[in-house]
C-alpha cells in the first residue's frame, strides 16, 4: 500500500512530539503539515506513535557462504516487520568477507532482489588490504571495519597498531569512517591461565574471560590513532562502564571519536544469566547490573552516541545450547527485528522519552553511515520511512513471532514494551503487525 498521507497526535519529529500529518509523493516527505491538514484519503493512527524508521548500523547479514546462519532475505523480513527500515551489513562471517572489491561485488550479487528494507555495507580493514580501501569507497562501501583481536573467522584477520595507523591515514584522506571491535588480546591471555579447569557452563567463566581491561586498552590504542591520523574513529558495541571516561575525555577534546552500545547491554544483566544459556554469550560480555546503568548514564550524557544490535546470529549448533558450554558456543546475540521494542522497554524504565529513542536509533546512526539528509528523521527531503509504534503495548518474545533464519536468541519469553503496528519504506507499508507485505523493495545503499 502506498500512502500520500499518514498522520497521528504523536508524530516524533526533530523538534518534539506532536499531532502531524506527513505527506509524501515519489518516496519522499514532501512536507509535514499540521493534523488537520489532509485530505480525505488519509491514514490516520489515532494516538499510535509514528517514528522515522529505525536505522541499525550493526548487522551482520552472513551471505553469501553462511546464509546457513542468516542471510538478506530472513534478516530484511525481520527487520521490516521490527520497524528497522535501513540496515548496514558487516563485512565478516560472509564468504567471500568484504574486505576487497571483488568480495563487495560478490556481496552486492547475493543481496540483490531479496532485500525488504534498504541496505548499506561496510567494508573491512584486514592485514594487508590497505589498497583495496580507496576502490571500495568508490564502489559504495560506508566505511570500514576492524577487530583488534581474533574475530572468530580465519577470512577476517585482526589488526593492531602497525596496520592501522597507515589504513586510517587513507581512510581520513578517503572521510570514511573506522568502526573497531574495541578488545585487544593482552588482557585477555592474563587471564586464560587463571580460568584453566574452570566450569565452562558457568556464565562467570565466560566473564571473566573477556575482562574490562581488553576494552579499556584496545580504547586507548584508538584514541591514540584517531588523535595521530584525524580518521572519523568508531567504537562498536561498546560494554565497559570503566572505559566511558575515556571515550568522556576524547570526547571533551574534539577528536572524531563516538561510541555505540547495544540492546542487550541495557536490557539484561550478568547476575540473571542462567548458566549453560550460551545464547547470551557475546563479546564483549553483558556485564553486571551496575555496568549497565552506567552505560545508560553514557548515553543520556551523549557519550555514547548510538544504539545498534550488532545482530550476529548462528545456526543452534553453533551456539552449542544442547551442553550449554559458554567456552565452545559461537559468540554473538541475535536481536534485530526486537531491538526497538527492547530498547524502548528500557528507555521508559527510566524516563526517557520517544524522541530520545529517535535521537539514538535513527539520528545517531545515520550520522556514522552518511545517510544524513535522506534517513533518520520525519522531515521534508528524507525518505518516507515511518515506522507506526504502540509505545504502550507489551509483548511476550514467542519463537513463532521471530523471523530471523533461527529462533535462537536470549529474548525468548521476556515481556518487552512496545509493538510495531506498520512499517513503510519510501512511502510503501512493507510490514503490518508481525507480517510482511513486500518482500523486495529494499534498495542497495
Amino acid at each position: 500500500m502506498q500512502a500520500s498521507v499518514v498522520r497521528s497526535r504523536r508524530v516524533v519529529l526533530p523538534d518534539g512530539i506532536q499531532p502531524a500529518s506527513i505527506h509524501i509523493a515519489g518516496g519522499k516527505i514532501v512536507r509535514v503539515g499540521a493534523w488537520a491538514d489532509a485530505p480525505g484519503d488519509v491514514i490516520d493512527y489515532g494516538e499510535l506513535a509514528i517514528l522515522p524508521g529505525i536505522v541499525d548500523t550493526h548487522v551482520h547479514l552472513n551471505e553469501p557462504g553462511r546464509t546457513e546462519w542468516e542471510g538478506f532475505a530472513t534478516a530484511t523480513t525481520a527487520a521490516a516487520i521490527g520497524g528497522v527500515t535501513t540496515l548496514v551489513d558487516m563485512p565478516l562471517n560472509s564468504i567471500p568477507p568484504t574486505t576487497t572489491r571483488e568480495g563487495f561485488a560478490a556481496k552486492r550479487a547475493a543481496a540483490k532482489g531479496q532485500c525488504a528494507v534498504d541496505v548499506g555495507f561496510w567494508g573491512g580493514v584486514v592485514p594487508g588490504n590497505q589498497r583495496e580501501l580507496a576502490g571500495m569507497v568508490a564502489d559504495g562501501v560506508r566505511g570500514f571495519k576492524c577487530f583488534l583481536v581474533d574475530s572468530g573467522v580465519a577470512e577476517f584477520g585482526f589488526v593492531g597498531e602497525t596496520e592501522l595507523a597507515p589504513a586510517m591515514q587513507i581512510l581520513a584522506g578517503l572521510d570514511a569512517p573506522l568502526l573497531a571491535h574495541a578488545e585487544v588480546a593482552g588482557p585477555i591471555d592474563a587471564v586464560a591461565a587463571e580460568l584453566v579447569g574452570a566450569d565452562p557452563h558457568l556464565y562467570a567463566t565466560y566473564l571473566a574471560s573477556r575482562p574490562p581491561a581488553a576494552e579499556e586498552q584496545a580504547i586507548q590504542m584508538m584514541i591514540r590513532l584517531c588523535r595521530a591520523t584525524n580518521a572519523r574513529t568508531h567504537i562498536v558495541h561498546h560494554s565497559a562502564a570503566t572505559a566511558i571516561p575515556l571515550l568522556r575525555a576524547a570526547r571533551a577534546e574534539g577528536l572524531k571519536l563516538s561510541a555505540e552500545t547495544c540492546p542487550h547491554y541495557l536490557h539484561f544483566t550478568a547476575e540473571t544469566i542462567p548458566d549453560g544459556a550460551t545464547p547470551f554469550k557475546c563479546a564483549p560480555p553483558i556485564r553486571d547490573a551496575a555496568n549497565r546503568e552506567a552505560l545508560w548514564a553514557a548515553l543520556a550524557e551523549g557519550v555514547l552516541e548510538l544504539v545498534a544490535s550488532d545482530h550476529s546470529p548462528c545456526s543452534p549448533a553453533l551456539k552449542a545450547i544442547e551442553a550449554g558450554d559458554f567456552v565452545s558456543a559461537w559468540g554473538g546475540v541475535s536481536g534485530l527485528q526486537l531491538a526497538l521494542s527492547v530498547v524502548w522497554t528500557e528507555a521508559e524504565r527510566r524516563g526517557h522519552t520517544l524522541r530520545d529513542l529517535v535521537k539514538w536509533m535513527c539520528e545517531g546512526p545515520t550520522r556514522l553511515a552518511g545517510f544524513e539528509g535522506v534517513k533518520g528523521r520525519i522531515a521534508a527531503g528524507h525518505d518516507a520511512d515511518l515506522v507506526v509504534f504502540a509505545d504502550s503495548e507489551t509483548q511476550v518474545v514467542a519463537g513463532e513471532g521471530i523471523h530471523h533464519k533461527h529462533k535462537v536468541t536470549p529474548y525468548l519469553g521476556e515481556t518487552l514494551r512496545g509493538v510495531v503496528h506498520a512499517t513503510y519504506l519510501r512511502g510503501t507499508q512493507v510490514a503490518e503487525r508481525g507480517r510482511l507485505l513486500a518482500h523486495d523493495l529494499g534498495g542497495l545503499l
